[in-house]
C-alpha cells in the first residue's frame, strides 16, 4: 500500500475495505455484545486493538485502519456525543456562538489517549507487511454532526449556520481544522503510517461553498499535518464530491484520492494522484457474479495508475463474510 501511494503501479493492487472492522463479522458482534456502549469500544484499547486485527486475521488486507469513529473529536472537545442503538450517532448540538466558545480543544489528547494507545497496541501487533492507517473526520463533516445533533437528511441546520453567519462557522471550522490536525499527528506519533481523511458529506454542498468548506479547511489541515509529518500519505475522501474532486486533487495537498461510487476511475486518474476505490457495497452484499464482474471492472478502469483497491462507502453491516472472501480471492487474481 505504501507503494502504491507513492506512486507504484503494481501488477496487482493492494486492498483494503472501509468498516472492515465491525458488525458483519461475528467475531466483532461477540465482542459487542458485552460492551455497554461504542464509544467504550473506541476508547478501550485492548478491544479496539483486537477489532482492527480482526479482519486482518481472516481476510489479509494489506492495511489495517484504526477502530474508532469520527465524533470522537466533538467528544474530545467537551461536547456530548453518544450512540443509540439502531439510530446512530447522537450529539448535544451547538446551538449558538456561547456552545462554541465553551469547546476544550486544549483539553483534546486526555480524552484522546486511549486512541494513541489503541495505536501503538496495533503497530507492534500488526505483520510487517500490513499498513497501519489513521483517521479522522474532516473539518465539515464533522461540524455538520456537532450542529444538526447526529446525521441529517437535508443539513439544512448545518447550511444556514455557514451561509448566514460565516463567521460563527469559521470559529468552529477553526477549532476543528487545529484539533483534528494534531489528533492525525498523534496518531502518527503512535505508529500510524498513513492518514485517511473522511469527509462523508462534502457532497452536499454546491461548488462556491465546496471550496470554502471543504477545499480551504482541508488544504490548511494538511499544511499542519504536514508541518510534523511531511512524508506521511494523506487519502482524502470528499464522498459525492462529483465534479469537485478535480479542485478537491489540485487544491488540498493530499497524497491521494478516495473515491466513492459515482466517480469514474478512467476520470479520476487523470488527477495525477494515486487512486483509491470505488466499488460499490452493494456488490459484496450480494456476491457471486455480478460482484466479480463488477470488481474486475473496477480495476480495469484505473489503467496504468497506481491506486488502491477499496469500496466507494463502508462495507454494509448485513455482508456475509464468505462474500468478502470471495472478493479478495478476485482482486488477488486480477493481474495489469
Amino acid at each position: 500500500m505504501l507503494s502504491a501511494l507513492s506512486g507504484e503501479a503494481a501488477k496487482t493492487p493492494p486492498l483494503w475495505l472501509m468498516r472492515q472492522a465491525g458488525r458483519f463479522l461475528p467475531e466483532y458482534r461477540a465482542i459487542r455484545a458485552d460492551v455497554p456502549s461504542f464509544l467504550d469500544m473506541c476508547y478501550t484499547p485492548d478491544l479496539a486493538t483486537e477489532v482492527t486485527l480482526q479482519p486482518i486475521r481472516r481476510f489479509g488486507f494489506d492495511a489495517a485502519i484504526l477502530f474508532s469513529d469520527i465524533l470522537v473529536v466533538p467528544d474530545a472537545l467537551g461536547q456530548e456525543v453518544w450512540f443509540a442503538e439502531g439510530e446512530g450517532p447522537k450529539l448535544v448540538p451547538l446551538r449558538n456562538s456561547a456552545d462554541i466558545d465553551r469547546l476544550q480543544p486544549d483539553a483534546i489528547h486526555e480524552t484522546l489517549s486511549p486512541v494513541y494507545q489503541t495505536v501503538r497496541n496495533l503497530s507492534k501487533a500488526l505483520p510487517s507487511e500490513t499498513t497501519l492507517i489513521g483517521f479522522a473526520g474532516a473539518p465539515w463533516t464533522v461540524a455538520t454532526y456537532m450542529i444538526e445533533g447526529g446525521s441529517s437528511r437535508d443539513f439544512f441546520i448545518a447550511k444556514s449556520w455557514a451561509y448566514s453567519e460565516p463567521e460563527r462557522f469559521q470559529a468552529l471550522i477553526d477549532i476543528l481544522v487545529d484539533a483534528t490536525a494534531q489528533y492525525l499527528i498523534e496518531q502518527v506519533n503512535a505508529g500510524a503510517e498513513v492518514v485517511q481523511l473522511f469527509d462523508s458529506w462534502a457532497g452536499v454542498l454546491p461548488e462556491k461553498m465546496f471550496r470554502r468548506w471543504v477545499i480551504e479547511p482541508t488544504t490548511r489541515l494538511a499544511a499542519l499535518f504536514r508541518a510534523i509529518h511531511p512524508d506521511i500519505p494523506i487519502i482524502g475522501f470528499p464522498r459525492g464530491a462529483g465534479l469537485n474532486y478535480e479542485a478537491y486533487a489540485a487544491e488540498t495537498g493530499v497524497t491521494a484520492i478516495g473515491l466513492d461510487t459515482t466517480i469514474s476511475g478512467a476520470w479520476a486518474t487523470q488527477f495525477g494522484l494515486p487512486v483509491q476505490g470505488n466499488l460499490d457495497p452493494a456488490y459484496i452484499l450480494c456476491g457471486g457474479e455480478s460482484m466479480v464482474a463488477a470488481a474486475r471492472r473496477v480495476m480495469d478502469s484505473f489503467g496504468d495508475a497506481p491506486f488502491i483497491f477499496n469500496l466507494g462507502h463502508g462495507v454494509n453491516k448485513d455482508t456475509p463474510p464468505e462474500h468478502v472472501t470471495e472478493l479478495v480471492a478476485t482482486v488477488r487474481s486480477w493481474r495489469r
